[in-house]
């Protein structure tokens, strides 16, 4: 189901306070989790369906992009840096830094990139974001050893072990992806003082999406 820019903006009114409404959250699947559970990830899960997928609170979702679109803008985007392995994450990654100017590193992540100052591509960033730990577990254990944090996007099956903010979302839905990277890049931009108003961000959530 597409979802126009008009809706998308009548619903963040809807829900006062919300990034965006839970029908947004849902109808993009950002609350359906796996069928595993970490010990970790109980507090931001719902309930557990009848086909044993665990939901996902989408309101503690909202919540957590908040305080990381909020950190994330103190830092010089220069210095930030986002991963994505999978290949969900890859365009919604790229679209992140197109608007904020956020460093972005799609595909394979070279071992050394962060620890290896000879490496091909090495990189110093002063954070990381990763699209799903599990997924990015060479960036987030070279961000562990040179001690910069950590955002990762954690569904019900991720440890949060080295994160120091968990955005709980499915990390794997291509539209769930699009989604989250469209609410920060807009959170950004506003906390930044680039946009006055969420009205202002012109892309749609379509524009972050994958394609099949």
């Amino acid at each position: 189901m597409t979802i126009t820019k008009d809706q998308q903006e009548e619903d963040v009114k809807k829900d006062e306070g919300m990034m965006a409404s839970e029908e947004i959250y849902m109808t993009s699947g950002v609350h359906i989790g796996t069928r595993q559970k970490t010990a970790d990830m109980k507090k931001y899960i719902y309930k557990v369906r009848n086909d044993g997928l665990y939901i996902i609170d989408v309101n503690e979702t909202d919540k957590k992009i908040n305080i990381a679109a909020k950190f994330l803008a103190k830092y010089n985007p220069d210095n930030v840096l986002v991963v994505s392995v999978r290949q969900y994450g890859q365009k919604p990654i790229r679209k992140l830094s197109e608007y904020t100017g956020i460093k972005v590193l799609d595909g394979r992540f070279r071992p050394g990139t962060l620890t290896n100052p000879s490496a091909k591509g090495f990189l110093e960033p002063e954070l990381i974001i990763v699209t799903d730990p599990l997924a990015d577990a060479q960036a987030l254990h070279e961000a562990k050893n040179i001690g910069i944090p950590v955002v990762g996007l954690c569904d019900t099956n991720n440890e949060l072990k080295y994160l120091d903010i968990v955005i709980p979302t499915n990390n794997k839905g291509r539209r769930a992806l699009a989604l989250v990277y469209w609410l920060l890049a807009r959170a950004i931009m506003k906390e930044q003082g680039k946009i006055k108003s969420y009205d202002d961000f012109k892309p749609t959530v379509e524009d972050f999406e994958a394609e099949l």
